[in-house]
C-alpha cells in the first residue's frame, strides 16, 4: 500500500468514526427534554452527520470497486426479512418528505438465499433515494421480486419513482444525477450500478406512464441449504447483560456504550487497561470491549493480566475494538487470548455478531 494510499484509508476511517461518535451523542440528546428549537437542532446534527457517514461509505466502496474490486460476503438471507428491513430504514424518512413509500416482496415467504445482504441494501437505498429526491407528494414504489429457478433464485428489484425531472429511456449520468439531486445521492447511485455489475447483473431505466422513471435491476442467487432458515437472534436469557467497554477515546466509548444499549445491555466504562484490569477483578461483567492503543497500559497488556485471574474474572470473553484489524494483528490479539475482534468504525452488526458468539448463560440481549 502506498503512502497516499495508506494516509486516504487513515484518514476516511477518522472521519468516518468521529461521525459515529456524533451520531451516537445526538442520539442521546435527543431522549432528553428539550424544546422544539433544540430539537430541531439535534436533529439537524444527527441528519448531517448521518449525509457525511454515508459519501464516506459510497466514495471508500467506489474507490475499491475500481482498484480492487468489491468484496461479497454471501450469508442465507430470507428474502421478505430483507423487504422489511430495507422498508424499515426508509419508511420514515419517505414520510418526513411528505411521501409514502410503499414496498413490497413478491415471493415465496420462506425463501432463503445466500447473498450480500448489506450490498443488496445499498442498491436499494441508492435508487430509492434517488426516487425520493425527484419527488415532491405522492408515492415511491418499490418491490423485491424471487422466481425459483431449481437450485437458483432470479432476483429483480424495482424503484418506481414520479419524478417530473427526470424523463427518458437512459439512465442519467452520475453528473447528471449530483445536478439534480445533490453529491449523496449521485455518490449512491454510482456504487449501486456498480455492485450490480459485479454481481453480473443488469440495471434498466424505463419511463412512466406520465412522469418519472422506474429503474429495475437483475441478478441471480443460489438458494440456500433447507437447514439454514433462522436469522440471527441472541437468546433471551433472565438478565441483561453486563459489559465493560474500554477505551481512551470518549467518542469512541459513547458510540460502544450506545451500541450496547441498543442491544438490551447494560455497561460501565474504563479509559486504559490499569482501570480495565481492576474493574475485571471484580468479576462482574459478562464480557469486556477492549481498544488496544491506550496510555498506561494497552489493551494486549490487560487482555494478559486478566488472563492470570482465577476463576470467572479470568474467562471473561474479551473482544478487541481496533482500527488495526487485518489478520496478523487479529492474530496477536487472539494469541494473547482475547475472543475476536470488531474493526473500527464499529458497524452494529459486527458488534451483534461477537455479542451472539460470545455471550452465553445468564446474559440477555435482544437483538
Amino acid at each position: 500500500m502506498s503512502l497516499p494510499e495508506f494516509f486516504f484509508e487513515r484518514v476516511t476511517s477518522e472521519i468516518h468514526q468521529q461521525m459515529e461518535g456524533v451520531l451516537a451523542l445526538a442520539e442521546r440528546l435527543s431522549r432528553q427534554p428539550m424544546g422544539a428549537d433544540a430539537q430541531a437542532c439535534v436533529a439537524g446534527v444527527a441528519e448531517a452527520a448521518r449525509t457525511v457517514r454515508q459519501i464516506l461509505v459510497s466514495s471508500t466502496d467506489l474507490k475499491t470497486a475500481a482498484t480492487d474490486g468489491l468484496v461479497f460476503t454471501l450469508e442465507p438471507k430470507r428474502l421478505a426479512d430483507l423487504a422489511d428491513e430495507i422498508q424499515g430504514r426508509w419508511q420514515d424518512r419517505a414520510l418526513a418528505g411528505g411521501v409514502t413509500l410503499l414496498f413490497s416482496y413478491d415471493g415465496d415467504p420462506d425463501t432463503v438465499v445466500l447473498i450480500d445482504a448489506e450490498r443488496i441494501g445499498q442498491v436499494f437505498d441508492a435508487f430509492i433515494a434517488q426516487a425520493l429526491a425527484g419527488v415532491r407528494r405522492g408515492a415511491v414504489e418499490a418491490t423485491l421480486r424471487a422466481v425459483a429457478e431449481g437450485d437458483q433464485v432470479r432476483l429483480e428489484g424495482s424503484v418506481r419513482g414520479g419524478s417530473e425531472r427526470v424523463l427518458g429511456d437512459r439512465a442519467l449520468d452520475i453528473r447528471e444525477i449530483e445536478a439534480l439531486f445533490g453529491l449523496e445521492t449521485a455518490l449512491g447511485v454510482a456504487l449501486g450500478r456498480s455492485i450490480v455489475q459485479a454481481m453480473q447483473g443488469d440495471v434498466r431505466v424505463e419511463a412512466n406512464v406520465g412522469t418519472g422513471e422506474t429503474l429495475t435491476f437483475h441478478f441471480v442467487a443460489q438458494r440456500a441449504p433447507d437447514e439454514i432458515v433462522a436469522p440471527e437472534t441472541l437468546v433471551q436469557q433472565d438478565r441483561a447483560a453486563h459489559i465493560l467497554v474500554v477505551d481512551d477515546n470518549a467518542t469512541n466509548r459513547m458510540v460502544a456504550e450506545t451500541l450496547c444499549e441498543m442491544f438490551d445491555c447494560t455497561s460501565e466504562s474504563a479509559v486504559d487497561g490499569v482501570e480495565a484490569v481492576e474493574a475485571a477483578r471484580t468479576g462482574r461483567f459478562d464480557l469486556i470491549l477492549m481498544d488496544i492503543k491506550m496510555p498506561r497500559m494497552d489493551g494486549v497488556s490487560a487482555t494478559r493480566e486478566i488472563r492470570g485471574f482465577p476463576g470467572p474474572a479470568g474467562r471473561v470473553p474479551i473482544i478487541a475494538l481496533t482500527a488495526n484489524a487485518d489478520p496478523e494483528d487479529a492474530a496477536g490479539y487472539l494469541k494473547a487470548g482475547m475472543n475476536g475482534v470488531v474493526e473500527k468504525p464499529m458497524k452494529p452488526e459486527n458488534l451483534l455478531r461477537a455479542l451472539q458468539e460470545n455471550l452465553g448463560g445468564g446474559a440477555a440481549v435482544a437483538a
